[in-house]
């Protein structure tokens, strides 16, 4: 379960910030590199199409997030449990943005969270779980 959780948060991070770099990079890089995000009169409020496609790729949690996965995935070759926070904080995390932006992939990210936290708990399980020798 942890195994998958991960699988499927490198896969959001990375299907992510992919896709934004294939839809918005092509128009808008060359204005990321030209200081044109530096306006201090552009606020988040008033964000220009420049400033958008940046924040949907190199700002966005694409990246971080597939870190995680892969962070996950190593911790769970080393044997080690995640810690369940971090099914925690994704999962309200995942819930705010679908109630904010919908459509999205949400879905499978809940997938994850739900496949971590049980993941975690069901090691945590065993290893409390009183181990029978001799038999």
């Amino acid at each position: 379960m942890i195994k998958w959780a991960g699988r499927l948060f490198v896969f959001l991070g990375f299907g992510h910030t992919a896709a934004s770099y294939v839809l918005t990079a092509p128009e808008h890089a060359d204005s990321w590199f030209s200081a044109e995000l530096w306006k201090p009169e552009e606020g988040v409020t008033e964000m220009s199409p420049a400033m958008a496609s940046f924040w949907l790729t190199a700002g966005s949690f694409g990246v971080p997030l597939m870190v995680l996965g892969m962070v996950v995935l190593w911790l769970d070759r080393r044997g080690i449990v995640p810690p369940l926070f971090i099914a925690w904080t994704l999962g309200i995390w995942s819930v705010v943005a679908a109630v904010t932006l919908e459509p999205a992939p949400w879905a499978l990210a809940w997938v994850a969270v739900g496949l971590l936290a049980a993941g975690v708990r069901r090691a945590r399980f065993a290893e409390s779980a009183p181990q029978l020798s001799g038999v």
